[in-house]
């Protein structure tokens, strides 16, 4: 296959469920096609770095192989390789992540009796 539009190439990438929110990524600025704001209607090259938003993450691939047929995951994923920056990048940012909803976790439970006599201690204690 020799031009695949760049829509159509991250759909069959499988980084979109669909052609139209691949165009909405492509047109809205989010993706990058060799560090620069692509139009949808760009012919993909191998060799070119594409940055494509996925969630909280941001992948930089480079282009393998071409094809505009969506298959199964195992096949998109012969069809670029992650670079290793963005590899480490993205697992640096999760692990941050993980980490902050770790400290934001607390847990919250209705005082129980002994918890409600030490409280009313206090509060007796405090107010002197």
């Amino acid at each position: 296959m020799s031009d695949v539009r760049l829509d159509k190439w991250l759909w069959a990438a499988r980084f979109f469920k669909t052609r139209q929110l691949a165009k909405k990524a492509i047109e809205g600025g989010k993706v990058h096609y060799n560090g620069g704001r692509a139009k949808t209607s760009k012919t993909v090259e191998v060799g070119a770095l594409i940055r494509v938003p996925q969630g909280f993450d941001t992948y930089e691939v480079e282009v393998l192989e071409l094809s505009g047929q969506r298959r199964g995951a195992p096949e998109a994923r012969t069809l670029y390789r992650e670079t290793e920056e963005s590899a480490a990048r993205r697992a640096k940012e999760t692990e941050q992540r993980r980490l902050a909803n770790q400290a934001m976790q607390h847990p919250l439970k209705r005082p129980d009796r002994r918890d409600r006599r030490e409280i009313k201690r206090f509060m007796r204690d405090s107010g002197d």
